[in-house]
C-alpha cells in the first residue's frame, strides 16, 4: 500500500499493530488496511469488542478525573497509544488547568501523532520507550523536566499489561516503578481477562499473535498481584464498567471481560 504522509518510515505497513487496531476500534483514522482487516475479523467473531474498548477508555477518563479530585496533578501515561478524543491531559485539566502529563509509548505511529498533537504545549511531553525500561522512562529528560517524582504521580498502565508476557516479569517492572514514586502516588490499571470472555478468548489471543505484541489474558487473581505494594481504593479490582461508574450499569453492561482498579502507594 502507499505510505500515508503521517506514517513514519520505520513503520511496517504489512503487519498489524495493537495500537493502531485499538485506534480503529475507537473510531480513529490512524490505522492501515492490515489493522482494519484484523479488527474486522475480530469483531466478526466477537461483536462486542468495540464496546469493550470504549468501556476501557471511559474507565481511563473516570480514573484520571478521580485522581485530579484527590489533588494529583502529575500523570505518567505508559502505553498511551494513538491520540484520540478525551486524552489524559484534556481530562486532567478540566480539574486542574496546570496538570502535567507525560505520554509514553513504544509504537512510532503513536509517538509521532502525540508529538504533532501536543506541539507547543509546555505542560505535556512525549517519550518513546518500552514500559519495561523503567530507568529509561523515568530518567528521560522529558520526564524529569515535567514531573517531580518527589510528589505524587498517577502512573497510568491502561490496557497495556495484557501485551506484556510473563517472561518479561511485569509484576517486577511495576514494583520498580512503585519504588521510585512518592507516597500518595497511584497506579491506574486495566487488563483484559478471559474470566468472562467465554469461547471468544482463544480466538482473540490467536489473532494478536499476528502482531508484534501478542496478548496474554490473565485472571482476576493474576491481575490483582500487579497491585502489590499499593492499597486498592474502593471499589477494588472490578469489571471495567463497575469502577466508579457515572450512572447505573445493568447486568449486561457489567459483563466486560476485563478488570480495572486504582491503588495508592502509602
Amino acid at each position: 500500500m502507499t505510505r500515508p504522509a503521517w506514517a513514519p518510515r520505520a513503520v511496517d505497513l504489512d503487519r498489524p499493530s495493537a495500537a493502531r487496531v485499538y485506534d480503529y476500534y475507537l473510531g480513529g483514522s490512524h490505522n492501515f488496511a492490515v489493522d482494519r482487516e484484523m479488527a474486522q475479523r475480530a469483531v466478526a467473531d466477537w461483536p462486542e469488542l468495540p464496546g469493550i474498548m470504549r468501556s476501557n477508555r471511559a474507565f481511563l477518563r473516570r480514573a484520571v478525573r478521580w485522581c485530579g479530585e484527590q489533588g494529583i496533578d502529575q500523570f505518567l501515561d505508559v502505553g498511551s497509544g494513538i491520540p484520540t478524543v478525551g486524552n489524559v491531559h484534556e481530562v486532567a485539566r478540566a480539574t486542574d488547568p496546570a496538570a502535567r502529563v507525560v505520554y509514553v509509548d513504544v509504537d512510532p505511529v503513536a509517538v509521532a501523532h502525540s508529538l504533532a498533537l501536543l506541539d507547543g504545549d509546555p505542560l505535556t511531553g512525549v517519550v518513546q520507550a518500552d514500559l519495561c525500561d523503567v530507568e529509561g522512562v523515568l530518567g528521560d529528560p522529558v520526564t524529569t523536566e515535567l514531573l517531580d517524582l518527589d510528589r505524587p504521580v498517577a502512573l497510568l498502565v491502561v490496557a497495556l499489561l495484557h501485551f506484556v508476557g510473563d517472561d518479561r516479569r511485569p509484576d517486577e517492572v511495576l514494583a520498580r516503578y512503585r519504588d521510585q514514586l512518592a507516597p500518595g502516588s497511584v497506579l491506574v490499571l486495566s487488563h483484559a481477562s478471559a474470566d468472562d470472555a467465554g469461547e471468544h478468548a482463544d480466538g482473540h489471543v490467536a489473532l494478536y499473535r499476528r502482531t508484534a505484541t501478542p496478548m496474554s489474558m490473565r485472571s482476576h487473581a493474576q491481575v490483582l498481584r500487579f497491585f502489590d505494594g499499593f492499597t486498592l481504593v474502593e471499589p477494588g479490582l472490578v469489571p471495567l464498567p463497575l469502577w466508579r461508574p457515572d450512572g447505573p450499569v445493568d447486568g449486561a453492561g457489567a459483563a466486560v471481560p476485563g478488570y480495572a482498579g486504582v491503588g495508592r502507594r502509602d
